[in-house]
């Protein structure tokens, strides 16, 4: 079993061929890009979501939700580099940054979970999903993952970029499943999302990390009123700015832009795209908070 379900893209345009001829790492190609969305609706949605399931949500699921749709509708950019062929995945996986404390040093870490299948979830089950995965990170009890931690923190310094790259390697490019290795399968997903609004920040891009092979890194800021135009009058609003990298081996403007307006439409018509609320009523919030 391989780690990872692909078929080869084929018929490549020419300038794929030479982007992916061009850049020999994925810290040379990387393109940046900034989307301004209306969250006014978006926030009405989430509030009226919490007060129906009693569960908190938050935009970092509606993310997930959003930006699996998005390469639902647009496979080619739900595709890893190999052998510098393009493959597209069967599964569609959304990483998530996750922020926990070591539990021998008590320094703050990094860490992530990955909720697949994105695409065939509704928010409930997203929400229920990472839940369960950041409970077990914050606890320590995901044992794939103490498996990785720990067997880092046995490899000298001087090795660790010859050891991420070889995973790298060994995991994407032959696509060996390293399971035995204590190395999740697809441990990062297609793409990678990460909140730094709750830190308070408003702006900020996210370097494409190697060894992941994720071709696609989106950055939430704070939600912040701005000033906007609604039908020809300036009125100030809820706003969310969010930060793309990607890698113009795989990815380019036209499928930035169809990004772009897939999530647009996602965010300003929330109660259209994301689960039904309808004829749901606050008491089924009330029974599920007192479960």
């Amino acid at each position: 079993m391989p780690n990872l379900k692909l078929k080869q893209k084929k018929n490549l345009s020419s300038f794929r061929r030479i982007a992916i001829g061009t850049w020999k790492t994925v810290g040379d190609p990387s393109v940046y890009g900034s989307l301004t969305l209306k969250m006014g609706k978006a926030l009405e949605y989430l509030d009226r979501f919490r007060e129906v399931t009693g569960k908190r949500v938050t935009l970092s699921h509606m993310m997930a939700k959003a930006v699996a749709s998005v390469l639902e509708k647009m496979p080619d950019a739900n595709a890893i580099l190999r052998w510098n062929r393009i493959y597209l995945r069967d599964d569609i996986g959304v990483f998530f940054q996750v922020a926990m404390n070591d539990p021998v040093t008590g320094e703050i870490d990094l860490s992530g979970a990955t909720i697949h299948s994105c695409n065939t979830k509704n928010l409930e089950q997203i929400y229920d999903d990472f839940a369960g995965q950041v409970e077990k990170v914050r606890a320590g009890k995901d044992k794939e993952l103490e498996n990785t931690r720990s067997t880092f923190k046995k490899i000298p310094f001087f090795l660790l970029n010859f050891v991420l790259t070889l995973i790298g390697f060994l995991a994407y490019t032959l696509n060996l499943n390293l399971k035995w290795a204590g190395v999740p399968n697809d441990a990062f997903g297609s793409v990678m999302v990460t909140n730094i609004g709750v830190l308070g920040l408003e702006e900020a891009y996210v370097p494409l990390v190697p060894y992941s092979r994720v071709p696609l890194l989106i950055a939430m800021g704070a939600v912040k009123d701005d000033v906007v135009i609604v039908d020809g009058e300036v009125k100030v609003e809820k706003v969310m700015k969010l930060f793309a990298t990607f890698d113009h081996r795989v990815l380019d403007g036209t499928h930035a832009a169809i990004m772009a307006k897939t999530l647009k439409t996602c965010f300003e018509n929330p109660f259209e795209f994301f689960d039904s609320l309808e004829g749901r009523s606050t008491a089924t919030a009330n029974e599920s908070l007192e479960d």
